[in-house]
């Protein structure tokens, strides 16, 4: 079975969400067996995901019975949502009992407050080592999909539960959504470990997210850098959980300030702090900051992940071997996803990515062999001859400020979007004085917020509409 979920302890605990519903590993066992008779050919299924039992055991027992699941949000917008069926083609739905009376469709069986549904359409052929098919972290209404193969699923798993150490003593707060990579990275990991997960949709903000991790004494926490922003103001770094023993960071680059405090908060209170870096087409986590570099590497990834290499490449993709080095990061080995589908047509193609992932993203090396993420290739603009980084001035921006924004635009202008009116000309001097570019290069808006994903992210599709 997937994971090898067969060879773990029956009685243990593989899950625990904040409805209080609970899974063994005996139990999730004969929760798969049931499932493969209901679903006895290899098809396509929708999981409509919440962080709760329901789909948790539904993913783990599509892919115990070869049959390949989209996970998507619960609540995915409807026309996306119904983008997603005509380019698709699902035969089943495994989706929340109360979204039940939305679709006039065959319930075939429910367990843990979930139902499976069956659509009436006919499946696509699909390539025999697909496995799973994530949404790219950045797209919004889009039908693009990454495809990942049972080697990637498997080697992330394995991967990131070796180079944690996990056992099966873990607790994992699984807060993260089940249909982002890094949610789905905790999960996998730490089942691989027979470890326990505890799921919760329950917002930071919430008492009863606090009163469920100290009940269950979670020993790691994953988040992203918003996840981090939010702890901060709740005054995390100042409380006693004693329970907790590892945080890990991914989703994107950090605040240096809020990475000193985590680094710092850790170092004090004798747990780890370990940063990670990675992409859903490297099926989540390509490489990691060891906890005892956290304090001297402050924003760094690192290396490379177990199993896994980093390297730098030119403009022109040649090899960088200089020691101490600028270019775009490029991650080898068997995490590295089979590819894009953009419809059922592509689901019978095989792997064309061949374990070589080019990243997209600029990065710099040291003289250590340590990688830090300077911003994205494409995330550069030519204002009046001169090359400007969007990511660049999004960091000095909040350097000065402490002032969360984002910056878009063409060649023709930059355009800096931000919250809080009364910066709005201090933002536009700091930029003529740190580009040495004319006012006329740069507009400055005002917005009443800042639309990102579930995961922090900017969502700069969206302003580009504004």
């Amino acid at each position: 079975m997937f994971l090898n979920i067969d060879q773990k302890n029956p009685a243990d605990i593989a899950a625990i969400d904040d409805h209080e519903d609970s899974l063994t590993y005996g139990e999730l066992v004969r929760f798969c067996d049931h499932f493969g008779e209901v679903l006895s050919k290899r098809t396509l299924i929708f999981i409509l995901s919440e962080n709760c039992i329901g789909a948790f055991a539904g993913y783990i027992g599509a892919l115990s019975n070869k049959i390949v699941p989209l996970i998507i949000h619960s609540h995915t917008e409807s026309g996306l949502f119904q983008n997603l069926l005509s380019a698709y083609r699902p035969e089943y739905l495994w989706l929340p009992e109360h979204l039940g009376h939305e679709y006039e469709s065959e319930v075939v069986f429910g367990f843990k407050h979930y139902i499976l549904v069956k659509t009436g359409m006919t499946p696509p052929p699909l390539y025999k080592e697909l496995s799973l098919l994530l949404p790219t972290s950045g797209s919004t209404g889009s039908s693009k999909l990454v495809r990942h193969s049972y080697k990637n699923v498997e080697a992330n798993a394995r991967n990131v539960s070796l180079l944690f150490g996990l056992d099966k003593h873990e607790r994992a707060l699984a807060t993260l959504p089940i249909y982002y990579t890094m949610g789905l990275s905790v999960i996998s990991s730490h089942i691989y470990a027979g470890a326990t997960i505890l799921l919760t949709g329950k917002s930071l903000t919430d008492g009863k997210f606090w009163t469920f991790m100290k009940e269950h004494r979670a020993t790691s926490f994953t988040g992203v850098p918003y996840s981090f922003e939010v702890l901060q103001k709740l005054r995390f770094f100042r409380m006693e959980l004693p329970h907790l023993q590892l945080i890990t960071q991914g989703g994107g680059k950090m605040d240096e300030k809020l990475f000193r405090t985590c680094a710092g908060y850790a170092e004090k209170n004798g747990k780890k702090f370990i940063a990670t870096y990675g992409q859903t087409e490297g099926t989540a986590r390509m490489a990691y900051l060891p906890a005892h570099l956290a304090s001297s590497k402050i924003c760094s990834i690192g290396r490379a992940i177990p199993n896994g290499e980093l390297s730098l490449v030119d403009e022109q993709g040649k090899l960088i071997l200089e020691k101490e080095a600028t270019g775009q990061l490029v991650y080898k080995g068997p995490n590295v996803t089979l590819g894009y589908a953009f419809s059922a047509d592509d689901l019978i193609r095989g792997d064309e990515n061949q374990g070589v992932l080019f990243t997209g993203d600029l990065a710099r090396r040291d003289a250590d062999g340590c990688y830090y993420i300077i911003g994205r290739i494409g995330r550069f603009l030519k204002l009046f001859g001169l090359r400007v980084g969007l990511d660049e001035c999004e960091r000095i921006i909040k350097a000065e400020y402490n002032l969360f924004c984002a910056c878009t635009g063409t060649d023709k202008g930059m355009y800096v979007y931000i919250t809080d009116g009364k910066f709005a000309d201090k933002v536009l001097d700091l930029l003529i004085r740190k580009t040495h570019i004319i006012a006329s290069a740069f507009k400055v808006i005002v917005i009443p917020e800042i639309p990102k994903n579930e995961a922090g992210k900017i969502l700069y599709s969206k302003l580009i509409k504004e």
